[in-house]
């Protein structure tokens, strides 16, 4: 049946923010459909609340709204454009509840939208536990033994027929949020308890464990035909226990006999028509008995998943493409395959090749975070590679997460007692456990020993005995002879691993290697096994025989991604190196794409002219210039765009003689050099915080002391604030030293006076050597001190007047001319006691340049590509890339207010401290965005936060001593809105005395009182506090502090931690009491921006 003609408009929900377990993936998935969707002449409208996506710039959709995915403000969306048809597929288990909730409060039978991609009977059937469970039975399949429960009670007596372990699996999550293995009861109340909590319908599944069964997965599509194809099957390396975004995963599934897939496949067909998905694609999970073959089906998601991404790049199979067109109305059989351009959708994909994804964890950034992997995910991120054999995929994977302790290494001495101990830690799931088994079975342990340990199935131990043998003929070896160096390369081990095991350096061994001619080819992901040629240049490099790469003659620009996503280096990067291969390819150059992130747009193979899936190293990004240089002119390669790990390779590309466009090495390494910067600031005449560079603590103490306390403390060796901590006294210094890092001359510590309660700005601004375009200029709510990355914060700024604006655009053009910068820069400044200080420059692509360009309507990265390409600031603003007058710094009249806020992972990692600092802890962020700073603030919460602000009820406020007198006016503010205020002993009698009433309650140390009187905490646990307001002192922070916030994670409750965050959340709920909620598209704000009048 060909495309629906009663369609004209689609609403189209996405994903909100990045957070775990609901990451980019649906950017990617989100974005493939509003092109389609436009491609067919259908009027989009997207509905998110997340800025950091390519999806939310205004050329992907005909009206987009960055708001909060609520019902509320989506039925303000719907009653305003009255869309013909919702499609809630493609933006994870957010879309889908949102889908929901609307059908239940009849908002789409009120405005008569038809839900198209799946209708509400089949969500629930796939959603639903207990529904799920019947179909699967009915199809003549087995799932586990398991108890449907509302209550603890129920739990309680469920487990009692179960018996323990228990896997809790609440309905309509994501990402296992709220699931866990309860071993106890106490575990059952604590997972159970967060499960209820955590499922929209109250509802957890108890079953029974399955833990140690191999757990495999497959991604199926069917249409309104009855057409079906299996786009790919994946086997997941780690047993089940470990949730499948942690696992190592591989595609095809690889250790399954045909008889086995077959009924994988036959019960997976079954499934999807039972539960009645006739529009898009669905994803189901399997687990397999290893002993005796028993088959479970675990779940399915009636939607495009986390693994739909993972396995349209592993097989170039576009799903969320084809479910778009499914959605209005076409069949499998009448959508073209784009990568043949001969064979239709209903051609599954064959592989001839394998695939290997490693997630990405960011447990440094959480001390005391429980690394235990379960079922509930925990990872921030994941690489992929591609290889011609397991092995192969497997190291370049592993080098593609960027973590050195992830790759296999091979040091001495070999001593087999470690066996016992390593096969004893392996026991535990953790992000690690890959590197002890590959240890324990290079020093002798057995691979009977290693499964018996970790359940992991002897196929894949095989393969590392293989990779482990190969070492150790390249260690052991006299001479590397081109058969074993062919040998070592076709196994994925990188030069370096080989240098390594020599004992020579990684240049002497790529020098060896081109001498012998042991050499990269690439290959072409083709959807078919080669059975049909591919059209689409999206390849990957083995060492085979025969390279697919099709010689160009014209003009290219190579752009290096951005890699996995990781907290402080995320999306936000992607969406840069984006929009610079759209524009570059617009005015000609041939755009080449180097990344390994599957979940990105970036690895979309349309994205660019060519894509290169292949991990973000030197050996790796040689291997691509080297192909690419030997046909037509290499301009350069843009390194500026993908943050820090694309930055790290500047200086070794430049040196291997690769052209740098943009901002040079040199220039790069100015910024970061503290002593050079220093100079670079000092010829600006621009000031920086005092400072100092300690590497013993009597050093570390005389800076101090001179300087004066507060003081900011790091070690010298790290980015993007990892380490950093505020220091407000000696014995803190002390602690920090001996608790953080390890200060010697080699591993110096800096030190530098803390601004207190200074306003911290963030600056975006391009530079083309002479020109400057300050993009946007930031106010941040939170004071300096917590890191930009996890403050709130306003454009335009809230409190800076033109006086301020104008002495930033002065000392950005000196900073900027200093470093020598030729594209894009941020720079952070603090204004304290009316003096601009410089905190960090860095010249690149920042976190912010999404929400700059939204909030402003000016496509900031494209223009820095442009520069970097060698067009000028004159230029672009005459072509109508930059707006002909004015810039950030000076918007136009009309412009609206824009608020960023971070999205924290806490409730993922229960027991760490809430508290922010100068360490980034966020994976996302949200924008609310209106004509007055309190409406647009309150937005940016209610979408931040499940329940957002309160707007009625009680407010418990802890405050610190240094914070009492600037909190009064804004709490006496919250009780005249009627809120009831508890307060602790010292916060209290500063309220009462200044006239705010306040109710007295305990402190968690105090217990409870001789009458029964609660503490602060045990308030917070029964429900009776919707507002927390807890100011910590410094980084050491008091147990109650730490009781408190941890409360307010498990509860929900919002918790604020700075005064300045009060002062806003306050503007935000009066906002929410006294102004009536509107929406209004980013193409409409743009609109109403009259820059020509500026």
């Amino acid at each position: 049946m060909p495309k629906r003609h009663d369609i004209n408009s689609v609403m189209v929900i996405g994903s909100g923010p990045i957070v775990i377990g609901q990451a980019c993936e649906f950017d990617y998935s989100g974005t493939q459909a509003c092109r389609v969707l436009r491609e067919e002449g259908i009027r989009v409208i997207l509905v998110n609340s997340n800025p950091a996506t390519i999806m939310t710039d205004p050329e992907f959709a005909d009206a987009t709204y960055i708001e909060p995915i609520t019902t509320e403000y989506l039925e303000l969306v719907i009653a305003k454009e009255r869309p013909d048809a919702l499609l809630p597929t493609l933006g994870g288990q957010t879309a889908l509840n949102a889908a929901i909730a609307l059908d239940k409060a009849g908002i789409l039978e009120k405005y008569n939208v038809e839900l198209i991609g799946a209708n509400i009977e089949a969500i629930e059937r796939g959603e639903n536990r207990e529904k799920f469970r019947k179909i699967v039975l009915e199809i003549g399949a087995e799932s586990a033994n398991s108890r449907i429960c509302h209550t603890m009670e129920d739990c309680l007596a469920g487990v009692i027929e179960l018996g323990y372990p228990v896997v809790v699996r609440p309905s309509f999550t994501m990402g296992g949020a709220g699931s866990g293995i309860a071993y106890s009861e106490e575990d059952l109340h604590r997972i159970a308890g967060l499960g209820l909590k955590a499922s929209p319908t109250s509802e957890v599944l108890l079953e029974e464990s399955i833990i140690g069964w191999k757990e495999y997965e497959l991604e199926l599509m069917r249409d309104h035909n009855d057409n079906v194809v299996v786009v790919c099957s994946i086997e997941n390396v780690d047993p089940m226990g470990v949730h499948t975004g942690d696992s190592i995963t591989v595609a095809p599934a690889l250790t399954l006999t045909d008889r086995e897939f077959q009924k994988l496949r036959d019960v997976g067909i079954n499934i999807i028509r039972a539960v009645g998905v006739d529009t898009g694609g669905c994803n189901i999970q399997f687990a397999v008995n290893p002993d005796d073959g028993r088959l479970i089906v675990i779940e399915m998601n009636p939607r495009v998943s986390r693994s739909s991404a993972l396995a349209s790049k592993a097989t170039g199979f576009p799903i969320a493409k084809i479910a778009a067109r499914l959605a209005i109305g076409y069949s499998l059989d009448e959508i073209q395959n784009d990568i043949t351009a001969e064979t239709p959708a209903s051609f599954e994909p064959t592989l001839d090749y394998i695939v290997v994804k490693v997630p990405r964890f960011a447990f440094e950034k959480f001390p005391g975070a429980d690394t235990t992997l379960t079922t509930t995910m925990k990872s921030v991120g994941e690489a992929m590679a591609i290889g011609r054999n397991f092995p192969e995929a497997l190291q370049k994977a592993l080098r593609s997460i960027e973590q050195k302790s992830a790759i296999f290494a091979w040091a001495q001495p070999r001593d087999t007692g470690e066996i016992a101990r390593l096969l004893e830690d392996m026991k535990r799931p953790h992000d690690s456990r890959l590197s002890l088994v590959q240890r324990a079975l290079w020093l002798g342990a057995t691979i009977v020993q290693v499964n018996e340990a970790t359940n992991i199935d002897p196929w894949f131990l095989d393969q590392i005995v293989r990779i482990n043998e190969t070492a150790d003929l390249i260690q052991q070896g006299r001479d590397l002879l081109a058969p074993l160096l062919r040998e070592a390369k076709s196994l994925g081990f990188s030069d370096l691993q080989i240098a390594t095991l020599r004992g020579v350096g990684e240049s002497h061994i790529r020098e060896l290697r081109i001498q012998l001619g042991v050499l990269p080819v690439f290959k072409t992901v083709d959807t078919c096994a080669a059975e049909f040629a591919a059209k689409t240049p999206y390849h990957y490099s083995s060492y085979d025989f025969e390279t697919e790469v099709v010689p160009s003659d014209r003009r290219k620009i190579i752009i290096l991604g951005s890699g996995p996503n990781r907290i402080g280096q995320g999306i936000e990067f992607d969406y840069s190196c984006v929009h610079a291969a759209m524009t570059l390819s617009e005015v000609g150059f041939e755009t080449i794409m180097i990344n390994c992130n599957p979940e990105t747009v970036s690895t979309d193979y349309d994205t660019s002219d060519r894509l290169y899936f292949e991990p973000l190293t030197f050996e790796d990004v040689m291997a691509v210039i080297d192909v690419e240089r030997a046909a037509g002119e290499l301009v350069g390669v843009i390194v500026q765009l993908g943050g820090q790990t694309p930055l790290g390779l500047a200086q070794p590309l430049a040196d291997a003689g690769v052209p740098i466009i943009g901002t040079q090495p040199e220039a790069i390494h100015s910024a970061e050099d503290r002593e050079v910067f220093s100079r670079v600031l000092d010829v600006a005449k621009v000031p920086a915080p005092a400072h100092g560079t300690a590497r013993s603590f009597a050093q570390a103490r005389e800076i101090a002391n001179r300087i004066g306390y507060p003081v900011l403390v790091r070690p010298s060796y790290v980015l993007g604030g990892r380490g950093m901590e505020i220091v407000y006294e000696e014995e803190m210094l002390r602690d920090y030293l001996e608790r953080a890092t390890q200060i010697n001359p080699e591993h110096p510590v800096l030190v530098d006076h803390f601004l207190d309660d200074a306003v911290e700005i963030d600056v975006d601004a391009l530079f083309d050597g002479t020109d400057l375009y300050l993009a946007g200029v930031m106010e941040h709510i939170e004071e300096a001190g917590v890191h930009s990355g996890d403050s709130a914060c306003a454009l335009p700024p809230i409190t800076l007047g033109k006086e301020e604006i104008e002495r930033i655009r002065h000392s950005t053009h000196a900073i900027a001319a200093g470093v020598g910068v030729r594209g894009l820069i941020n720079i952070q400044f603090a204004l304290a006691s009316d003096v601009l200080y410089v905190l960090e420059a860095n010249p690149r692509a920042s976190r912010t340049v999404p929400f700059v360009s939204k909030a402003t309507g000016v496509p900031i990265a494209k223009a820095a590509a442009r520069i970097m390409a060698g067009e000028s600031i004159a230029m672009l603003r005459a072509g109508g890339v930059l707006p002909r007058f004015g810039d950030g710094g000076q918007l136009p009249a009309g412009s609206p207010i824009s608020v960023k806020e971070a999205v924290l992972p806490f409730g993922r990692f229960h027991g760490v401290d809430t508290v922010l600092g100068p360490e980034m802890k966020s994976t996302g962020e949200v924008m609310g965005i209106d004509t007055s700073f309190g409406v647009a603030f309150a937005k940016s919460q209610v979408a931040a936060f499940s329940g957002g602000l309160p707007t009625r009820g009680t407010a418990f406020v802890s405050l610190a001593n240094r914070d009492k007198r600037s909190a009064i006016f804004p709490v006496k503010r919250l009780s005249d809105l009627g809120f009831e205020i508890v307060a602790t002993e010292g916060t209290a009698d500063i309220l009462q005395r200044n006239g705010v009433p306040a109710r007295l309650t305990r402190k968690q140390f105090e217990g409870v009182g001789p009458g029964g009187e609660p503490t602060a905490v045990e308030l917070i646990n029964a429900g009776e506090i919707g507002l927390i307001i807890n100011t910590p002192y410094g980084v050491g922070s008091r147990r109650d502090g730490y009781e408190i916030r941890t409360a307010a994670v498990l509860r929900g409750v919002p918790c604020i931690t700075t005064v300045q965050g009060l002062a806003a959340a306050v503007q935000g709920i009066d906002s929410l009491l006294h102004d009536q909620p509107c929406v209004k598209s980013i193409q409409e704000h743009v609109q109403g921006m009259h820059w020509d009048n500026v």
